[in-house]
């Protein structure tokens, strides 16, 4: 069967343990998250968790239903097939050894990211988009010499429809 990647936007009571109870949804069946972010909204006590996972077609409508039936989950918004906005922020340090350092600048002001910190022998470089721009990005930077990567996970927001938010 064929696994699709699927794009969660869940806002929940903002409450120790709800995260964990969303989380065993996916362990206790077998399902791997790949990327959860989670942080405060507009509206106090309410957060939001955006999550992507991959699985069949069948089983996110599944999780969609386990999903609103636990307490603290006030709604779950599936923007797979819709419009959103999507980014994911990440810290990349590279190896800037002397006759790399032209070719990473130049990437970086390619893909308008920002270098964070510099040391004697590596670059930090602050990179913002969607997942897209951060494989492009990763890729090239790949044969520089990738010291280490920290992200984030996805965040994403609905885009407008008709006149509605």
């Amino acid at each position: 069967m064929k696994t699709n990647r699927y794009l969660l936007s869940i806002l929940v009571d903002d409450e120790p343990g709800v995260l964990s109870r969303i989380a065993g949804l996916f362990s206790g069946r077998g399902f791997n998250i790949d990327s959860l972010s989670v942080a405060t909204t507009a509206e106090p006590d309410v957060s939001r968790i955006t999550m992507v996972t991959k699985c069949e077609p069948h089983i996110i409508e599944q999780i969609k239903k386990q999903l609103h039936k636990l307490i603290n989950v006030i709604t779950v918004n599936d923007l797979t097939d819709k419009k959103y906005v999507q980014r994911q922020l990440a810290l990349i340090k590279v190896n800037a050894q002397p006759e790399k350092k032209a070719d990473i600048l130049r990437i970086v002001d390619i893909f308008r990211c920002k270098i964070v910190d510099v040391g004697l022998s590596h670059y930090t470089i602050e990179v913002s988009g969607d997942s897209d721009k951060h494989e492009a990005i990763v890729s090239l930077l790949k044969p520089m010499g990738i010291i280490e990567i920290a992200s984030t996970g996805s965040i994403a927001l609905a885009r407008e429809q008709n006149g509605k938010a």
